[in-house]
């Protein structure tokens, strides 16, 4: 079993193993590497984020994911009914989303995140790999 969602850190990583996991799978953490392919706008808006305040919706590709309340979700959760299904409004969102990354301007950009997203850190994707070893180290010695 592999453990996602929510995994940010050393300790979440360590909890999972000790629940049972194999293995963890961290996809939010690594979202603000400097690798990491996101757009600025995203980066920022994630970094900026000092509380789990994520929320499920539609609005962009026509699928639930998770992500960070923006202009463009709020403007559509009343219209719930409106939304197309995948893969239609995530064409329909396509040149929108696409500006809006050009514009760095994240109130109609896609912000996928996960739980945890308050906790994210920026570093290359090497540093934080081996932060997250120490952070583990720290909790769960070596046999």
């Amino acid at each position: 079993m592999i453990a996602t969602g929510g995994l940010m850190d050393g300790r979440d990583i360590r909890a999972s193993l000790a629940a049972g996991a194999s293995a963890a799978a961290l996809g939010t953490a690594f979202l603000v590497s400097t690798e990491s392919g996101a757009p600025r706008a995203h980066k920022q808006a994630i970094l900026s984020t000092v509380k789990d305040s994520t929320v499920i919706t539609r609005a962009f590709s026509g699928r639930p994911a998770r992500g960070l309340p923006n202009a463009f979700i709020q403007k559509l959760m009343s219209h719930e009914d409106a939304i197309l299904p995948y893969p239609l409004q995530n064409a329909l969102t396509r040149a929108m989303r696409a500006a809006a990354a050009r514009q760095a301007n994240p109130e109609f950009l896609s912000l996928w995140a996960g739980q945890g997203v308050a906790r994210a850190r920026s570093m290359p994707a090497a540093e934080l790999v081996n932060c997250l070893v120490a952070e583990m180290a720290a909790i769960m010695p070596s046999k």
